[in-house]
């Protein structure tokens, strides 16, 4: 599943790519899963709106979208646009995306081939089309007004805060990290790498952790989540930006993925053990 890197990577290239375009029309598929929203609801959100703005927050892309004049229809070359005013009107909608497991977003021109798992193509102004593919259909799309992710944003959250959120927690400190509710975006691979860059276990519960454990941990949630933002996330599976590109932070894993490799610190072979159903992956002599 893409993690905060991926989904930051992603946003910004579709902000460079899109933002200022209009979402003319909308096409949606007939599989009810992706659709978190009613179809109705989100064609109407979307259409005839301006992108004023794509961003990350948590694990989802959200489009801010503004209301442009719309006046008659015109027809041009034979295909019906919408006549639009130059004065835009204040941001009307948001269009919420998250990738799931194999979603991807994709700016692509309207002759590239179709995948079949594609589930929503938005047309736009430009001439594009910005298309949601998703082969197994975990990803979800909606509509909102203002839209908020349920915990803190880990680039973001200061450090009295993110010790706040987790002393005293009695769930193995990996759990605690993957809990959405407590930090927004962080998700096996970057929890895994950050563990090992602060030197815990994770299984440790949180509750045992001090004060200084902590605050290497936060270090290194910063530290490793910067890192694959400028590397463009980890390509595992099915994971490619918005031009269909991997990500190259894959190369940089320590521990995640690795099992029975030699540590990179000090040659232990990496441990894999399964916490709440989840692989975790550490070196058992470097983290403790």
């Amino acid at each position: 599943m893409p993690e905060l890197p991926e989904v930051e990577t992603i946003a910004r290239g579709l902000a460079k790519r899109v933002t200022g375009d209009v979402i003319e029309s909308v096409w949606l598929g007939s599989k009810p899963e992706p659709l978190k929203s009613p179809a109705s609801k989100i064609v109407s959100a979307l259409e005839a709106k301006r992108i004023a703005d794509v961003r990350r927050v948590g694990k989802h892309i959200v489009f801010d979208l503004e209301n442009v004049g719309v006046g008659v229809l015109a027809r041009a070359g034979g295909t019906v646009v919408r006549a639009r005013t130059r004065t835009p009107a204040p941001t009307s909608a948001q269009w919420i995306v998250h990738l799931g497991m194999t979603g991807r977003m994709l700016v692509s021109e309207p002759g590239t081939e179709l995948d079949k798992h594609t589930h929503a193509i938005a047309r736009l102004a430009s001439g594009r089309e910005l298309r949601f593919v998703d082969p197994r259909r975990f990803g979800r799309l909606s509509v909102a007004h203002q839209f908020q992710a349920a915990g803190s944003e880990p680039l973001e959250v200061k450090l009295d805060r993110f010790t706040v959120l987790f002393r005293g927690r009695k769930t193995p400190i990996k759990n605690a990290l993957l809990n959405q509710k407590l930090l927004s975006g962080v998700g096996n691979i970057y929890a895994d790498e950050s563990l090992f860059r602060a030197g815990i276990r994770p299984r440790r519960r949180a509750s045992s952790l001090s004060k200084e454990d902590l605050r290497r941990l936060y270090l290194a949630v910063q530290e490793v989540l910067k890192e694959a933002i400028a590397l463009g996330g980890s390509s595992i599976s099915d994971y490619v930006n918005s031009d269909g590109e991997e990500g190259f932070f894959q190369l940089q894993h320590r521990v995640y993925g690795r099992e029975g490799e030699p540590c990179l610190v000090c040659k232990t072979p990496i441990k894999r053990v399964v916490i709440a159903g989840r692989s975790s992956h550490y070196c058992p002599k470097c983290q403790q």
